[in-house]
């Protein structure tokens, strides 16, 4: 298999809806092993988050899988695939698959069991990368890595309730969240996570999945006064770019920087996700992005849907320690553990946008 054609990938997304999603995990999982693995693996939660989901009009989602649980419960972690699909369907939502991530803000390695409880106050403080930081630089374990991604891919590759697969979340993201503030912890992960998810990509194609492979870029400046200016310039953002099948990015930012973050990714000329946003603290919100989404007609996957045990209401800690008041407002999500908008407007905003483009 060979990267998409762009008319391969227009058709792509000329047979979708605008598609108006969330990064998911349920609000009983700390982190995506809790989420998949037989022991606390929650039908039920899921089936009422879903639900609500589908009432307030959203129709995809994101979310990750652990190889951890592949690794020692593969066909369980199959089947328990195959009820969630069975789950998101009966909710017409359409799922993107992740296979890898770097991104693990508590700084453990991934482990099975019992996990930790949430730090109080702390974002996602118990975030778990996946297969593990330690791992990405063991080149030794990755015959076993390309086991599982062309085990999972080869599984639901002619799968439609999948609709794209996400190869890897944020190849190369070495910060780990404290209460005092973020901090690096490697300065070696970035050429094995850029070498690795190369490889993934060719692993992924042997297979050749009806479905088109995306890693997005993620280099987006946060904060006003961030140390660098360039947008989307870094060596691994420009490599997911040029062997991805659908253009897919990261954005928590203001709408002027999201206008130059445009300018940079739709020089590919191919379909645009942005598969991160909202973060209201730094002024990436419903209100301001949502029109300018549907403007340019890029799928878009906020980050969470239900508050829960990720803590993700509460901001990134570079945040918490610039705003004095940084509790006032919801970091991420849309609903209380009740199914409950925080912000009503926002979902009402949401369902108006979504009614005008379907309309064309």
């Amino acid at each position: 298999m060979q990267k998409w054609s762009l008319e391969k990938a227009r058709h792509w997304q000329q047979n979708l809806p605008w598609l108006v999603g969330f990064n998911y995990l349920p609000r009983c999982a700390v982190n995506w092993t809790e989420m998949w693995q037989k022991e606390t693996f929650a039908t039920e939660t899921i089936q009422q988050e879903l639900e609500w989901a589908h009432e307030k009009g959203y129709n995809s989602l994101r979310t990750n899988l652990p190889f951890i649980v592949w690794q020692h419960d593969r066909d369980g972690l199959i089947n328990r695939i195959e009820q969630f699909l069975a789950l998101t369907a009966a909710n017409q939502i359409r799922v993107m698959l992740c296979l890898f991530d770097d991104c693990g803000f508590s700084g453990d390695e991934p482990y099975l069991g019992p996990q930790k409880a949430p730090q109080p106050l702390l974002h996602n403080s118990q975030a778990a990368a996946s297969p593990g930081r330690k791992t990405v630089m063991n080149k030794s374990s990755w015959a076993e890595l390309k086991r599982y991604v062309q085990d999972i891919v080869g599984h639901f590759k002619d799968d439609s309730r999948i609709f794209i697969w996400d190869l890897y979340n944020e190849p190369g993201n070495t910060m780990v969240f404290t209460l005092e503030g973020d901090k690096p912890v490697s300065t070696e992960l970035e050429q094995f996570s850029l070498e690795l998810m190369e490889n993934t990509f060719s692993w992924a194609r042997e297979i050749n999945p009806t479905q088109p492979l995306t890693v997005g870029g993620w280099h987006v400046p946060v904060l006003e006064d961030a140390e660098y200016d360039e947008i989307l310039v870094h060596e691994i953002d420009r490599r997911a770019f040029e062997l991805s099948d659908i253009i897919s990015f990261h954005a928590y930012c203001k709408t002027d920087r999201m206008a130059q973050v445009y300018a940079i990714v739709s020089q590919y000329q191919r379909p645009l996700l942005c598969t991160e946003w909202l973060a209201r603290h730094v002024k990436s919100e419903l209100a301001s992005h949502l029109p300018f989404f549907a403007k340019y007609n890029i799928g878009i996957f906020q980050w969470g849907l239900v508050a829960g045990k990720t803590q993700t209401i509460y901001p990134w800690p570079i945040v918490t320690t610039q705003q004095a008041d940084w509790q006032r407002l919801k970091f991420h999500d849309v609903l209380d553990e009740n199914g409950n908008p925080f912000y009503p407007e926002e979902i009402e905003l949401q369902k108006r946008i979504i009614a005008q483009q379907t309309k064309y």
